[in-house]
């Protein structure tokens, strides 16, 4: 199931822009937050925009779990 998966997201990545504009803006999300958590201490600034990048990352996860699970049920239909 998850070289499925894997396939079914090469396959979105290559013929869906929103779908691939969707999994890149995930990506730079989870970069910074790397990079945030590298720090030795977070100011509140730091934790305020650590929170909205979660928020914002786990949010482009369900609508790319939701357009990859629509795909599915479409091609099986």
């Amino acid at each position: 199931m998850e070289l499925y998966n894997e396939e079914l997201k090469a396959h979105l990545m290559a013929t869906d822009e929103h779908f691939r504009s969707l999994v890149e803006q995930h990506s730079r999300f989870h970069k910074e937050l790397e990079e945030l958590g590298a720090k030795q201490h977070l100011t509140s600034d730091d934790e305020a925009v650590e929170h909205r990048l979660k928020k914002q990352k786990l949010r482009l996860k369900d609508e790319i779990i939701q357009i990859m699970a629509r795909h599915r049920t479409q091609k099986v239909a």
